[in-house]
């Protein structure tokens, strides 16, 4: 059944791709810190992606106590979907409107991510999506609308293909910083390093 869910949404991908060119695309990426800062982070990450649950969980909580609450840094969350579980987490996540809530949100579905991303029933997955998102003020008939609501999906899968295209994104999670790939380990001492040299 996993094998299945996979296959669906690959093949959504590669009949939107030979459709690229009829899309004006309306960037809806997830983005939190100074839209001014010198240095933008951008992270392309599959929320079922439990080497992208490490890097968020790990360096993430980190990173904005010591420099996006500062205003140091712009962060962004890319969506870069790898099954039909992590697609539908992505509809609830924008749900939230961009709003303060959405990067608890997504702090929860990571943390989470053992729990909710598990089993082949997609139905099954969706409950357990939607159960966070009611604690960010989001109710049930507005998430059902979410994940039926073709738009976003094709936004969410459009914002993939260019991504793919731009990075030529291999495996998740695909880290930039100022535009220059990270390639270093998922750990706060090691990023912070890296990332210091920017802000010289």
């Amino acid at each position: 059944m996993i094998k299945k869910i996979k296959y669906s949404l690959s093949v959504i991908i590669l009949l939107m791709f030979a459709s690229l060119n009829s899309w004006a695309i309306n960037n809806s990426v997830l983005k939190i810190g100074d839209k001014d800062a010198k240095v933008t982070v951008k992270v392309f990450s599959s929320l079922t992606c439990p080497h992208c649950a490490t890097f968020h969980n790990k360096v993430f909580k980190n990173l904005n106590n010591e420099y996006i609450v500062n205003n140091k840094i712009n962060f962004e969350h890319h969506a870069f979907p790898l099954d039909l579980a992590a697609l539908n987490a992505e509809k609830i996540l924008r749900c939230t409107n961009g709003t303060k809530k959405s990067f608890q949100l997504l702090n929860e579905i990571y943390l989470k991510q053992d729990q909710w991303a598990v089993g082949s029933d997609i139905n099954v997955i969706n409950k357990s999506i939607k159960e966070m998102g009611k604690k960010y003020g989001l109710d049930e008939k507005k998430m059902n609308l979410c994940l039926d609501d073709e738009k976003t999906q094709d936004q969410i899968l459009n914002e993939r293909i260019e991504a793919q295209k731009k990075y030529k994104i291999s495996s998740t999670p695909t880290i930039y910083i100022n535009e220059k790939k990270y390639d270093g380990k998922h750990d706060y001492k090691k990023f912070k390093k890296e990332l210091d040299k920017f802000l010289k």
